[in-house]
């Protein structure tokens, strides 16, 4: 039994036992929605970041994990088309970290992201642990009475569209397991070196060290959609959504499977990240597989109706979408095409306990 055969037991068992009406939408989403006093759903997310199994530490400079697990957090309220205004975040670590700078550093982190979409951090809790570190995110987000975005409202003739690029968290990762680490600048200098995230098609190709670092940031201090989850959502334009947190594979196919549909997408048409494929290429790793299966992107995958596709804007907050297929009505079954072939996309993202 791996995570979500968990998960799905525990929705059962939880069918019978909802003891208030006010929750629209429990577990099997990116976040439940909970009917508040007038016109307003509460919309609640939270993620669980464990030290050797979401992050490696020796890699993972302390104010960039504050960053990522608040951002984690955001790209799911993002995904059901909320605007996020509180988080609660609870942490544990052993008592040799407590009496370093890690602490500091890390809540650093975590209030500039905060502080860049307006959100308040409203509480949480602190403990020691014996071994490792284990940080619980939670954000708070609110949406218009019945305008949440679920996973479940994809239709036959919706077209599925991305954000930004894929396969940049995936290499990341390819790279801290290799031993690379992000440099001795400043964060700022990292990021003005870095590619514009969203940034596709053909490029001046650059130095190797400063794409491994570009590459490293998308793992370590991913950018939520936060302003397309906005829009997509208040401007209705989203049937269904879900954020990229476990691959393109395995994350269209939660979303049909919620929907009850299929879906047929194109090889051709899935935006790679420049730097994945400058450097992959020549690494023996197969940038699509990378954007396919890799995971933790972060960016969001959606469908629109025929009819609302010419209202979508070209970018929000500089990052452009991409179409990459459609909504068919093979319940289920997701396919992928490529060049002269088309074949089943098996979901082969991350899972815990496979």
């Amino acid at each position: 039994m791996n995570e979500f055969d968990f998960i799905d037991q525990l929705r059962r068992q939880t069918r019978s036992r909802r003891h208030s009406a006010r929750v629209i939408k429990g577990i099997g989403d990116d976040a439940s929605v909970i009917a508040e006093t007038g016109d307003r759903d509460l919309v609640v997310t939270t993620d669980l970041l464990v030290e050797g199994i979401d992050f490696i530490r020796n890699a993972t400079p302390a104010r960039l994990l504050g960053h990522k697990a608040l951002a984690v957090s955001l790209s799911d309220i993002a995904s059901m088309g909320a605007r996020p205004f509180w988080s609660f975040v609870s942490i544990g670590m052993p008592r040799e970290t407590w009496d370093t700078k890690f602490k500091n550093d890390f809540f650093e982190g975590l209030l500039a992201l905060a502080d860049q979409f307006g959100v308040t951090l409203a509480g949480g809790d602190v403990s020691e642990t014996k071994t490792g570190i284990v940080i619980d995110s939670v954000v708070l987000g609110e949406v218009a009475s019945g305008a949440a975005v679920l996973r479940s409202g994809a239709r036959t003739g919706d077209q599925v569209f991305v954000t930004g690029t894929l396969g940049a968290a995936a290499a990341g990762v390819k790279l801290i397991e290799k031993g690379a680490r992000i440099s001795g600048k400043s964060e700022v200098e990292r990021r003005e070196s870095a590619r514009p995230e969203g940034a596709s098609g053909s490029a001046d190709v650059r130095p190797d060290d400063d794409a491994i670092q570009s590459l490293l940031l998308r793992q370590l201090s991913p950018s939520p959609r936060v302003g397309w989850g906005i829009v997509l959502g208040e401007e209705i334009l989203a049937t269904a959504m879900i954020d990229l947190s476990d691959g393109l594979s395995s994350d269209l196919s939660h979303l049909c499977k919620e929907s009850n549909v299929g879906a047929l997408i194109d090889s051709a048409l899935i935006p790679l990240d420049e730097d994945v494929k400058h450097l992959c290429g020549r690494r023996a790793l197969d940038p699509l597989a990378l954007a396919l299966h890799g995971g933790e992107d972060f960016e969001l995958l959606f469908t629109v109706s025929p009819e609302n596709i010419a209202r979508l804007p070209k970018r929000v907050d500089g990052i452009a979408i991409s179409r990459i297929g459609e909504i068919r009505c093979d319940a289920k079954t997701v396919r992928i095409h490529e060049k002269d072939r088309t074949w089943e996309l098996k979901p082969e993202g991350y899972k815990h306990f496979d």
